[in-house]
């Protein structure tokens, strides 16, 4: 059946309880998976007539997006290793996460995008757009929702 598993993943609660049905899965499937996180691209927060206003420098932002990367693909891949399901990971950084998920699974030649979903509704899921959604709509391989 699946042999190949992207599992998107931002560190939030939901994300890991995604994480650990993932793993679930992909031990009963006999199947890889390879972890993702997308890193924000550094904000450029403008404020009157132009005037920059960034609390951190771009290095600084960099390295702090790095390290919480690092920190929640570690504790991913460790919930893999201890199930024994083999997996790697990967980081990117953009600020359309949907493009970025379809692309990796394409590239890392998966068969299932594996994901979590907050199931907004009304107004905030209308104003806040789900990342989810944009995967379903446009990804060419299955995708699994968890919620």
């Amino acid at each position: 059946m699946y042999k190949h598993l992207l599992v998107p993943t931002d560190g939030t609660e939901l994300s890991s309880k995604a994480v650990d049905s993932a793993v679930a899965l992909a031990k009963t499937l006999d199947a890889q998976i390879t972890f993702l996180y997308i890193q924000p691209d550094f904000p450029l927060p403008i404020a009157g007539e132009g005037t920059m206003l960034a609390p951190e420098s771009r290095e600084d932002f960099a390295r702090g997006t790095e390290e919480q990367a690092r920190k929640i693909l570690n504790e991913a891949s460790e919930v893999a290793k201890r199930s024994g399901v083999e997996a790697n990971a990967k980081t990117a950084i953009s600020d359309v996460p949907y493009e970025v998920i379809i692309e990796s699974a394409q590239q890392e030649h998966c068969d299932l995008v594996f994901m979590a979903s907050h199931g907004r509704k009304g107004l905030a899921g209308l104003l806040i757009g789900s990342e989810t959604h944009k995967v379903l709509t446009h990804c060419k391989i299955p995708v699994l929702v968890y919620r």
